[in-house]
């Protein structure tokens, strides 16, 4: 049984938050505002303004939480049995051939309901 104690939140991490937000939005503004420098130096300050934004949001209670949260997944990737290369050609052959029969499938039944639904309107109207 995997119980978690509840956290308390620290009343700055909304601040936090927002102050990554504004940073994140001040430097996409900053990009479009400065539009006659260089795009280089524009490109260069949205970076800055994401690893910022990054850096204050892994400060709050969410971010480490996010952070275990990915470790966590990293080590469960580890964990997975992935196909050799044998194993996934003959899934990769296996869906292609399944999607030709099917889609022969449905071309030969809308063939089918063309010819139907063109005798019944021809029918009734003849």
């Amino acid at each position: 049984m995997n119980v978690k104690a509840e956290t308390t939140t620290n009343p700055f991490d909304l601040v936090k938050m927002v102050l990554a937000l504004a940073v994140l939005l001040g430097g996409i503004v900053a990009y479009y505002w400065f539009e006659d420098a260089s795009q280089l130096l524009r490109v260069a300050g949205v970076l800055l303004a994401v690893v910022l934004s990054i850096v204050l949001f892994m400060q709050t209670q969410m971010g480490r939480e996010l952070w275990e949260f990915i470790q966590g997944s990293r080590v469960e990737i580890r964990k997975v049995i992935w196909p050799n290369r044998q194993e996934t050609m003959q899934t990769t052959i296996a869906v292609i051939g399944f999607t030709i029969i099917m889609g022969v499938f449905f071309w030969l039944l809308d063939m089918f309901l063309s010819w139907a639904s063109a005798g019944i309107v021809s029918y009734g109207g003849a």
